[in-house]
């Protein structure tokens, strides 16, 4: 195992594992091994960020496709991912470098490096970097030196995630974010069972980001796991701000779900309707 830097948010315990704090798993992890994310290690006793600076993925993609829709439209932006996540979503779209990463390919890429990339692609509107693909909250340390240095330039910092972090690491994160799409799995824990995770931790990171930076969420609607819950998001989104953007994305079939048909164009158009009566920016993606 190749490790580059010294892991924030962990503490020691008495029985010589390490408690991970950054997301609300708190993985205790031993000697040798790494938490559920697979991307935080315990070395001699400390953690680390064992996925630091490990890309394997990078494009200069518009920023409607993070999906952003009112945030910089027409613009460009450097976006990168690593490996790993701390969820096991079984309809996963990205799995090949979320969950079934092993024989993903990856290349270092320096923080410095990675700015230096953002710079030379202004040319051809790049407004500065996203961090996508798989969950980028894992990777928090090497996203937090990004950030950094992208501000430093002017540039802008864009954070496509899950939503499930601790609020402090969360804080410590956000002066440095700009704009973030949270992905919403479900209205309620009967999904969030399924991926691995509690819908409280989500929504609490949701209503910390709203207030200190652009917001928009996105829910991938899948065939009979959560079409009959995206009201309840919707009116729970109202609640925060009926300006939010709320994009409901098609479901492809993908991993454990690769036998399920693809979300149906009514079923959507549906959806699209139930959201849009309590929300004034809803938009369909994968149609």
């Amino acid at each position: 195992m190749s490790v580059s830097r010294a892991a924030d948010f962990w503490e020691k315990l008495d029985d010589g594992e390490i408690k991970c704090v950054l997301c609300p798993h708190y993985c205790e992890i031993s000697e040798g091994e790494v938490g559920k994310c697979g991307a935080r290690a315990n070395v001699d006793g400390a953690l680390f960020a064992a996925s630091y600076g490990l890309i394997t993925s990078i494009a200069l993609d518009p920023i409607e496709k993070k999906p952003l829709y009112m945030f910089n439209p027409g613009k460009m932006i450097v976006s990168l991912g690593g490996y790993g996540c701390n969820f096991s979503c079984p309809f996963c779209q990205n799995y090949g470098i979320s969950l079934d990463y092993k024989e993903a390919r990856t290349e270092y890429m320096s923080p410095e490096l990675l700015c230096e990339v953002a710079l030379l692609a202004l040319a051809e509107g790049n407004i500065g970097l996203a961090y996508t693909y798989n969950e980028p909250i894992i990777a928090y340390e090497f996203v937090k030196d990004c950030c950094t240095l992208i501000k430093q330039e002017g540039l802008l910092n864009v954070l496509v995630t899950n939503g499930y972090i601790c609020s402090g690491p969360l804080e410590a994160l956000l002066p440095y974010i700009d704009a973030i799409n949270i992905d919403i799995k479900g209205s309620d824990n009967r999904t969030y069972t399924k991926v691995g995770g509690k819908i409280d931790d989500v929504k609490r990171t949701l209503e910390i980001a709203a207030g200190q930076c652009h917001v928009e969420v996105t829910t991938l609607v899948v065939p009979d796991e959560n079409v009959d819950e995206i009201e309840d998001i919707a009116k729970w989104l109202s609640s925060i701000d009926p300006e939010i953007p709320y994009h409901l994305s098609r479901f492809y079939p993908r991993y454990r779900y690769s036998d399920k048909k693809p979300t149906s164009k009514e079923a959507m158009y549906k959806a699209y309707d139930i959201a849009g009566r309590y929300l004034k920016n809803v938009f369909l993606g994968n149609i």
